[in-house]
């Protein structure tokens, strides 16, 4: 509240909006009321979180149809996915189809839920620039600054991360040959 009476920007989260650890199926009906709330009290926009990594794309499609329903607009919506069961592109693509543009994504796929045992990391933001950029879709990120950032995370951590392009480096589709060297 004390951010937006300073007029700051402001994302509110809901977090478990696909599934919860404690009570399982989360209804969307109730993601919507949630979010509608945030709206209420000044959020300028709602960010939608796969915490657990439990969502598929019907879900997606689902949730956004009915938060535009509700009349949340399109230009204030993200999403927030985990890939805890290897969707979280996939749910990507499932955004981007009904015209979601924003995505959180972290380095190497960095992080994890501490209330979810066993979760995995965030979206690897190699893999989303890698998806993007072979979309044709601008964003503004280079693939080789993100590498260079998961390589050095992974080496702070002593550990490999989850990024599926960290693990095999790019590839150019034009030319047929790699772009970047793997992580590790």
């Amino acid at each position: 509240a004390r951010a937006v009476q300073q007029g700051m920007w402001t994302r509110a989260y809901v977090s478990t909006a696909f599934g919860c650890p404690f009570t399982g199926r989360v209804e969307p009906d109730r993601v919507v009321e949630v979010s509608l709330r945030l709206m209420e009290l000044g959020a300028d926009e709602i960010c939608l979180g796969d915490t657990i990594g439990v969502g598929v794309p019907s879900q997606v499609t689902r949730l956004t149809e009915r938060h535009l329903e509700a009349g949340v607009p399109l230009g204030q919506l993200a999403y927030h996915f985990h890939d805890t069961r290897g969707t979280a592109l996939a749910n990507v693509m499932a955004g981007l189809a009904r015209g979601v543009s924003c995505f959180d994504a972290s380095a190497g796929g960095a992080g994890g839920c501490p209330y979810a045992p066993g979760a995995a990391g965030n979206l690897a933001t190699e893999d989303l620039v890698y998806l993007l950029d072979g979309m044709g879709i601008e964003h503004g990120v280079r693939l080789a600054g993100v590498l260079e950032a998961a390589r050095y995370i992974s080496e702070a951590l002593g550990r490999a991360l989850g990024s599926k392009v960290g693990q095999a480096g790019g590839w150019d589709p034009l030319t047929g040959s790699a772009t970047d060297r793997p992580i590790g």
